[in-house]
């Protein structure tokens, strides 16, 4: 069982990372900061949040005893803090200054490894603060990583769907073991357990020669588990799919034990599993948009989902004494399908609840009935179309999977949709939009924040002037994007869209 207890809201943009010390939750965002925070309070710290980068955070991890966390951004740097002063300990950046999606530190603290959008891992030696190696061999952007917990190689994962084993001591570049589908599409998470086979003191005699590990990846649809086998010779064996998603799955991580799983994905939910059965044990509802992380606390009490601008903090545990939420009503971690023991679901927020991309299902329905066309009520209700999924919907999708055939019943939905995103809210609100709720085509890709001055790069994507100009400065003639070479640097005005933005957003 798991239950909500505290929602932490203090992030601006979209949550990318929550990662668990014994003391402390640290959480990074599109906002551009880190933020840590007491893991017994939920309070946060005097010194956070931790401001040292230009540009997107997209990951952040704790060193071993967790006196360190490292952090990597779309700026091209990998920041090492200090977590007891908030201190920058020392800054990583790869050679061309790409984006750095991921990064991981060794179990004995003394290495980091980062991966980003040049194709490239690099080992970082903390005490001499310097790169002794470059891992060369994946062919698009590194989504994950992860040191076996013997310290001994490093796992790595790509948008291609393609695992790698390097050697993590012995001065070695080229990957050790490829597996070219480890995934149909992008891995993009990978965790290995803390205590399976080789993991465990107590199974290494028994093992003799062999040294595997569990190994949990994530992409599309699913979460597969796999034998990894480092020695004699480095392997990898499907163990099982663990499917229950519904949507690409963005994050795994073990619990400290071992014993649990825990996934969050593009579906809105996070699912706990048993490794060992392979069985699905909890789904967690609550989150409005895409669970991009999950962390276990290392006594296994907490499970932090990042979401949106938030992180959930779940308590785990029926014997657990259950701490103050900060919200009135928390959602309740759900067993699974066929569970009798299945708590009654909350009363679901209708049109008072009144940003777009949180309305319900029967949200939904009431707005279409209250424009006149209740008639597509009981289509919608069975595809599920909520408020996240209502902005999405086109013409086509109208027509061919919801069942409006007539032309102007789709203008209508179409037409209604844009007014009430236009406005931000329902009942004629007149607040701005929230940037959580900014269509990302308005974003600039770099800064993500509403451009004023869109332009387009020779890449073809839009960008703010003023961030794609600063990137073009600091000797990156690469896109921000793909990291290909650019074959210019002229910018183009994007003026239909800086029109369309100054009409919505009054910029």
């Amino acid at each position: 069982m798991a239950t909500l207890v505290h929602t932490l809201s203090s992030h601006s943009k979209d949550v990318n990372c929550c990662a668990f010390s014994a003391s402390l939750l640290a959480t990074c965002s599109g906002d551009k900061s880190v933020r840590l925070w007491n893991s017994q309070t939920f309070e946060e710290l005097s010194f956070s949040p931790l401001l040292g980068h230009s540009y997107y955070v997209h990951w952040c991890t704790f060193s071993s005893f967790g006196t360190k966390l490292a952090s990597c951004s779309t700026d091209g740097k990998v920041i090492v803090w200090d977590t007891t002063s908030g201190e920058t300990l020392v800054v990583f950046e790869h050679e061309n200054k790409p984006i750095v999606r991921v990064c991981a530190f060794s179990p004995d603290s003394q290495f980091l490894v980062s991966g980003g959008a040049d194709n490239m891992l690099c080992l970082w030696d903390l005490s001499k603060k310097t790169c002794i190696r470059k891992m060369v061999g994946h062919d698009n952007v590194i989504m994950a990583c992860a040191f076996t917990p013997n310290g001994a190689h490093v796992i790595s994962g790509s948008t291609s769907g393609d695992l790698r084993i390097w050697d993590a001591l012995h001065g070695q570049g080229k990957c050790l073991y490829y597996d070219p589908d480890c995934h149909d599409l992008a891995i993009s998470g990978l965790a290995i357990s803390p205590t399976f086979a080789s993991a465990n003191p107590a199974m290494r005699e028994a093992l003799g020669l062999r040294t595997y590990f569990m190994l949990a990846t994530c992409g599309d649809n699913l979460v597969r588990l796999w034998d990894l086998d480092t020695a004699p010779v480095c392997s990898t064996k499907l163990r099982c799919d663990l499917t229950g998603h519904s949507a690409t799955v963005q994050s795994v991580a073990f619990s400290a034990d071992g014993h649990l799983l825990a996934s969050g994905a593009v579906d809105k939910l996070v699912i706990l599993w048993n490794p060992i059965s392979a069985e699905m044990m909890y789904t967690l509802e609550g989150h409005s948009r895409y669970v991009t992380s999950v962390s276990f606390s290392p006594d296994n009490l907490y499970l932090a989902s990042g979401s949106h601008h938030k992180v959930y903090v779940w308590r785990l545990g029926f014997q657990q004494p259950v701490l103050p939420s900060s919200e009135n009503t928390p959602p309740q971690g759900s067993p699974a399908v066929g569970d009798a023991s299945s708590p009654e679901k909350e009363t679901n927020p209708t049109l008072a609840h009144n940003v777009i991309s949180e309305w319900t299902v029967d949200a939904v329905c009431e707005w279409l009935s209250s424009i006149g066309l209740e008639e597509y009520c009981d289509g919608f209700r069975d595809n599920q179309i909520d408020g996240e999924e209502l902005q999405n919907l086109t013409s086509d999708t109208l027509s061919r999977d919801l069942g409006v055939k007539a032309l102007g019943h789709r203008q209508k939905i179409l037409r209604g949709v844009q007014a009430v995103r236009e406005k931000g809210f329902f009942s004629g609100s007149q607040g701005p939009v929230p940037d959580d709720q900014v269509p990302d085509e308005y974003l600039c890709p770099i800064s993500r924040e509403i451009m004023k001055d869109p332009v387009i790069a020779a890449d073809g994507y839009t960008y703010e002037r003023s961030a794609i100009e600063s990137w073009l400065r600091g000797s990156r003639n690469t896109s921000p994007m793909t990291n290909a070479p650019l074959s210019h640097t002229n910018l183009t005005p994007n003026r239909s869209l800086k029109m369309i933005i100054a009409r919505i957003y009054d910029l």
